[in-house]
């Protein structure tokens, strides 16, 4: 397992798609992942510390979590198939450990909400090496700036009616 960090997110120049790229605590190692835009947008609030009116989704697992006595002991991005990325999180309680299969967008996400490191397999850090990447040290300023202005613009009503 190797210990990374999210070091942003950017933007698929080809498909628009938001990717978050993950860099090992050395920065010799980086891992991008596709997630949608409500995911992103979940990562990104927390990354700038933006706070909502009400808890969003992230924020309510961190609060059960934490009303539960138990904590999150770390997040795992175990696997790379068909070019869908997996995670498990990791949650002890009471002295017992156990594993909740996740998305890696939504263990990223509550790992940042909980503090708990980030880890990801060997495997799919080179399995992924064969995907067609963007070079994740191009992440531009401006690219940086967009998900900022596009954050603190964002309205509910931009996420359609109940």
């Amino acid at each position: 397992m190797v210990e990374m960090k999210v070091e942003g997110l950017t933007l698929d120049p080809l498909t628009n798609m938001p990717i978050i790229i993950l860099k090992d605590l050395s920065g010799g190692k980086a891992l991008p992942i596709w997630v949608g835009y409500f995911e992103a947008n979940a990562i990104a609030l927390e990354i700038e510390k933006i706070n909502t009116p009400r808890p969003m989704t992230h924020d309510l697992l961190r609060n059960m979590i934490s009303s539960l006595k138990a904590e999150v002991k770390h997040i795992l991005v175990n696997d790379l198939k068909d070019n869908t990325f997996f995670a498990v999180i990791s949650i002890v309680q009471n002295g017992s450990d156990m594993t909740v299969d996740s998305r890696p967008s939504d263990a990223i996400a509550l790992a940042l909400r909980t503090k708990a490191p980030i880890f990801v397999e060997e495997k799919v850090i080179e399995a992924a090496k064969s995907l067609d990447l963007p070079d994740p040290d191009k992440i531009q300023k401006d690219e940086k700036q967009q998900w900022k202005d596009w954050i603190t613009k964002i309205k509910p009503q931009d996420f359609g009616k109940l």
